[in-house]
C-alpha cells in the first residue's frame, strides 16, 4: 500500500510537471506579449549580421517611399494594421505577410526594393497579435488565413475590380497564404509566393521541441493544444497548408532554403507535392530560414520575375 501511494505521488508530480511545461510553452509561444522577436531570430539560426549593410541601405530607401497606415476589421472584430505603398500607381499589388514575432515592415526590406521598383504597389500586413494589429493570441496561419482573404478584398476595394493581386508570405506568413489558397479568394488574386512555410503548427512545434528543447511532442503539445482550443479558439492541427493546397486554384511558387533548421525543407517539398494548382519550386542551396533572397538574390529575383510575368495580366 505504501508503494502504491509512492507511485501515485510520483505520477501526480509528473502530471503537474507536464502541465507546467505545457502551460509555459503555451504562454511563451501563443501570447503576443511573451513572443519575442530576438528569441525567434536566435532559434531560427540565420546569421543576419552579414547582410546588414545591404539591409540598412534598402530599409532607408523603403522608408523614403510614400507610404501610409491602413486598417481593416477581421471577421472576429480585431482591428488589423497594414502599411500601404502606392508605388507608381499601377494596378498590380503585393500583399506581404510576415513571419512569427515579426511585422510587415521588417520582413520585406529587400523585397520592397524589388517589387516597388518594378511597378508594384505593396501592402505590408501586420498579422493579428503582431505589430500594430490587435489580438491576444497568435494565429499561426489558421486564424490569419481568414484575415488574408479580408486583406485581398480590401485591395480590390482600393484598386478596383480587375486589378492584379499577389500574396507573398514569409515563414508563418508563407503558411498563412498557403492556408488561404484553399479558400474562396477574389478573382483578382493571380498567384501566391510562399517562402519557408511550415505544414501546420503542430508539426513545426514538434520539430522545434525535439531540436531546440530535446523534448517529445507528447504530452506537451497535447496539453498545449487543449489550451489553444479553449483560449484562442483553434487547434494546432486544425488547419494545414499541406491539406489546403489540395484545393488551390491559383498558381503557387514555393521557396525554401535547404539549410533551414527551424522549418525543415522537407515541409516545403511535402506541401509542393500535395499542391493541386499550377506550381513551381525554388530551393536555394545553403540558405537558412528566410535567408533565400539574401543568399542568392539573383536566382530568387530571376525565378520570381519569370513566375510573375508568366501568370500576370501584363508582360
Amino acid at each position: 500500500m505504501k508503494g502504491l501511494k509512492t507511485l501515485l505521488g510520483i505520477g501526480t508530480a509528473a502530471a503537474f510537471a507536464e502541465y507546467g511545461i505545457a502551460s509555459y510553452f503555451f504562454r511563451r509561444t501563443m501570447l503576443t506579449q511573451n513572443a519575442k522577436t530576438e528569441r525567434t531570430i536566435d532559434m531560427a539560426g540565420t546569421d543576419w549580421e552579414q547582410y546588414m549593410p545591404r539591409m540598412k541601405e534598402w530599409k532607408a530607401w523603403m522608408l523614403s517611399q510614400p507610404h501610409e497606415d491602413v486598417w481593416i476589421r477581421s471577421s472576429d472584430g480585431l482591428k488589423l494594421h497594414g502599411t500601404y505603398f502606392p508605388g507608381e500607381g499601377g494596378n498590380k499589388i503585393i500583399l506581404g505577410f510576415h513571419g512569427y514575432t515579426s511585422k510587415g515592415m521588417s520582413d520585406y526590406i529587400g523585397l520592397s526594393n524589388y517589387y516597388i521598383k518594378r511597378g508594384y504597389r505593396m501592402l505590408l500586413v501586420d498579422e493579428r497579435a503582431h505589430g500594430e494589429s490587435e489580438g491576444t493570441y497568435i494565429g499561426f496561419g489558421c486564424l490569419d488565413r481568414k484575415d488574408a482573404a479580408k486583406w485581398a478584398e480590401y485591395a480590390v476595394e482600393l484598386l478596383g475590380g480587375g486589378c492584379e493581386i499577389w500574396l507573398h508570405g514569409m515563414s508563418m506568413g508563407g503558411s498563412t497564404v498557403l492556408m488561404a489558397s484553399g479558400m474562396k479568394l477574389p478573382r483578382e488574386v493571380k498567384g501566391i509566393i510562399s517562402d519557408c512555410a511550415f505544414t501546420n503548427a503542430w508539426e513545426v512545434f514538434s520539430h522545434v521541441l525535439k531540436t531546440q528543447y530535446h523534448l517529445p511532442a507528447f504530452p506537451v503539445l497535447n496539453i498545449s493544444d487543449q489550451m489553444t482550443i479553449s483560449r484562442a479558439g483553434y487547434s494546432l492541427r486544425e488547419c494545414s497548408a499541406k491539406e489546403e493546397v489540395k484545393k488551390a486554384k491559383v498558381p503557387i511558387l514555393f521557396i525554401h532554403g535547404d539549410a533551414d533548421t527551424f522549418v525543415p525543407c522537407r515541409m516545403c517539398r511535402e506541401i509542393y507535392d500535395a499542391c493541386a494548382s499550377e506550381k513551381e519550386i525554388l530551393i536555394i542551396k545553403g540558405a537558412g530560414h528566410c535567408e533565400s533572397f539574401y543568399k542568392d538574390q539573383v536566382k530568387y529575383e530571376e525565378t520570381l520575375t519569370a513566375f510573375l510575368k508568366k501568370r500576370g495580366m501584363e508582360s
